[in-house]
C-alpha cells in the first residue's frame, strides 16, 4: 500500500511517497508530473512511517546545510532505461554538476541519446534525493527542471555549485546504489 506525507521546505511543499519500506516519490508542489493524491491517507505505521520520517529528517538536514548524502531507502518505478538513468544520477555528488551528454557517455550511450536521457532525467520521481537538479545543458545553462528552474537554481546555490566555472567530467563507469 502506498502512503504519503506532505512536508514544508524552504522551496515550498513537498509530497513524499513510500511503499513497502522504501521512498518511491519526492515531488515539489506544482511541479511537472506531480502525481494524483491516490496514496493512502491517514495514520501510517511500520516501515513506511519510518521511511517517511527519515526522508523528512534528512531533507531538513540537507536544507539546513548539514547533510550531503541521503541514506533513506529508495525504490524506482519506471522503465529499465529510466531506472538506469536515475541510478546514474546518484553518482553525481553534492556540489558537482554534469551535462546530459556526460551522463549519457558515462553509461556508454552515444551523444545522440542525450535527448532520451533528458526525458528520463525530467521524469525522475525522487527529486533532490536522486539529484537531477545537478544536470545542466552542454553550455552550463540551467535547463529544465520538473520542479522549476528557480528551485534548481536554489538547490545548486545551496550546494555551492552555481558560481564555479567548470563542471566535472562525469565518470559513471561504476554506479553505486543511491
Amino acid at each position: 500500500m502506498k502512503h504519503h506525507r506532505i512536508i514544508d521546505s524552504p522551496l515550498g511543499h513537498i509530497l513524499l511517497r513510500a511503499e513497502a519500506g522504501a521512498l518511491t516519490g519526492l515531488f515539489f508542489s506544482g511541479q511537472k508530473y506531480y502525481p494524483e493524491h491516490s496514496a493512502q491517507e491517514g495514520v501510517v505505521s511500520g516501515a513506511d512511517a519510518r521511511v517517511l520520517a527519515q526522508a523528512e529528517e534528512e531533507l531538513q538536514a540537507y536544507f539546513d546545510g548539514s547533510l550531503q548524502v541521503f541514506t533513506v531507502p529508495i525504490r524506482f518505478a519506471g522503465s529499465p532505461f529510466q531506472q538506469r538513468i536515475w541510478q546514474a544520477l546518484c553518482d553525481i555528488g553534492f556540489g558537482e554538476m554534469s551535462t546530459y551528454g556526460q551522463l549519457a557517455a558515462g553509461i556508454g550511450l552515444p551523444p545522440s541519446h542525450s535527448r532520451a536521457v533528458g526525458g528520463a532525467v525530467g521524469r525522475n520521481p525522487l527529486s533532490v534525493i536522486v539529484p537531477c537538479h545537478r544536470i545542466v545543458g552542454a553550455s552550463g545553462d540551467l535547463t529544465g527542471y520538473a520542479g522549476g528552474v528557480d528551485r534548481k537554481r536554489a538547490l545548486l546555490s545551496l550546494e555551492g555549485t552555481l558560481h564555479r566555472p567548470a563542471m566535472r567530467q562525469a565518470s559513471l563507469a561504476l554506479i553505486p546504489d543511491c
